[in-house]
């Protein structure tokens, strides 16, 4: 799993905000009820309840996490994303789902989209792009698993089991009828894209973020 990331940086709001986090906010409308997938600490939806009147839950396994949470009265349920979100949520129970860093983790990640899909009218995905010039030439010229500060593990540590590039998440939303409504790359502090970067999104970018909904 990509490691979360520290940069601070101001969010449309004014207020300091995580670097990927402020980028999301930004795609979340204020008043909307939202599901944060690995929500972590609660950070994200603590910022949206304070400054967006924005209600919702967070699902996250880590018990200090939850701990944290509480401390920013944020709802949050202990729960394993691979056992899907069936046991928690019924259809259209939210506005947007986010699912940040944590996509590549996951046994089905083909599965659980289409789970965000059924609790929700939009999902909000971000992960580590495997087609970055860094991954590919340590691939291409050193003929081993890339490690770079987006993917810091090793082969035989790394808790990512399904790791993939922006063609890759293109062509599974086209298969699976999702429309996407927005994409950025960014670098790995989240800096916003070049000209240069949205030229050539699957070779320079390092983390994808994307929003999509159902298509239509």
């Amino acid at each position: 799993m990509l490691s979360r990331l520290t940069e601070i940086v101001p969010s449309s709001d004014g207020k300091m905000l995580r670097a990927d986090l402020a980028i999301i906010a930004d795609w979340i409308k204020p008043g909307s009820k939202v599901l944060d997938l690995g929500c972590g600490d609660g950070t994200l939806l603590s910022y949206l309840s304070e400054l967006r009147n924005v209600t919702g839950y967070g699902l996250e396994i880590n018990a200090f996490n939850i701990e944290a949470c509480v401390k920013k009265n944020v709802n949050v349920i202990q729960a394993d994303l691979n056992n899907g979100l069936k046991a928690y949520f019924t259809d259209n129970s939210f506005d947007c789902v986010v699912m940040s860093q944590t996509l590549q983790a996951t046994q089905q990640p083909d599965l659980l989209i289409e789970e965000m899909l059924r609790v929700a009218k939009e999902g909000i995905i971000t992960f580590p792009n495997m087609a970055h010039w860094n991954a590919r030439l340590q691939l291409g010229l050193q003929g081993k698993m890339p490690v770079t500060k987006g993917l810091p593990n090793q082969w035989f540590n790394t808790p990512n089991v399904h790791l993939c590039t922006l063609n890759d998440f293109e062509v599974l939303c086209k298969k699976h009828d999702i429309r996407i409504l927005q994409r950025t790359v960014v670098d790995y502090s989240h800096r916003k894209s070049s000209w240069l970067m949205n030229k050539f999104p699957n070779l320079l970018g390092e983390i994808a973020m994307y929003r999509f909904c159902r298509g239509r």
